[in-house]
């Protein structure tokens, strides 16, 4: 008798009230049910408890902020298990950036101030790779020298370099194959 009194409740239409509801409780049934799994899957990824621990603690935050977009019905598994793994993908991403920047700093205090260039990372390329590199055409060398040397994104690189994303996945690609096989030509000739 209270909730026909109720402000809430008068002001919600029946058909919201049975769609809000649901959802809310199993996902907040499944987040219980699922912890388990969850900790357990984060233990295999992390292999440190305490850093499991956290991976579900994040998980957990993450799906009752955005919990409005999960749907009833659907496999609240599967939704878990996916917003765990992106978790731990964005803290091993922010691990290797702090790591790097920690790297660069303790080598050259003020290499926060200077530009990045190429310059450094070429010369971790063998001589061989690095003539090889060198005579890939440029559109393939570029992409191959900002992907996987100076490690950009797929979105940085087609930002330099001014084309699409896909376009710079397909010249990575196209690069890799001809490095490659220009690689494995030259060992060919060298055990001749």
């Amino acid at each position: 008798m209270l909730a026909a009194h109720h402000p809430v409740t008068e002001s919600c239409p029946a058909s919201t009230k049975r769609l809000r509801r649901p959802s809310q409780s199993e996902l907040r049934s499944a987040l219980v049910a699922f912890a388990p799994e969850l900790f357990a899957r984060a233990l295999r990824l992390s292999r440190n408890p305490a850093v499991a621990e956290d991976l579900v603690q994040d998980t957990v935050e993450r799906a009752m902020r955005f919990e409005s977009h999960f749907i009833p019905g659907t496999n609240a598994r599967a939704w878990l298990f996916q917003i765990l793994f992106s978790v731990f993908i964005t803290r091993c991403r922010r691990a290797r950036r702090e790591q790097k920047a920690l790297g660069s700093l303790a080598a050259d205090p003020c290499a926060w101030t200077t530009p990045d260039g190429i310059a450094p990372t070429m010369s971790r390329l063998t001589p061989a790779l690095a003539a090889q590199l060198a005579q890939l055409p440029d559109a393939f060398r570029r992409a191959v020298e900002l992907v996987d040397l100076e490690e950009l994104s797929y979105k940085d690189a087609a930002d330099r370099m001014g084309v699409p994303v896909g376009t710079v996945m397909s010249r990575l690609h196209r690069g890799r194959k001809l490095l490659a096989s220009a690689l494995t030509e030259g060992e060919v000739r060298l055990a001749a």
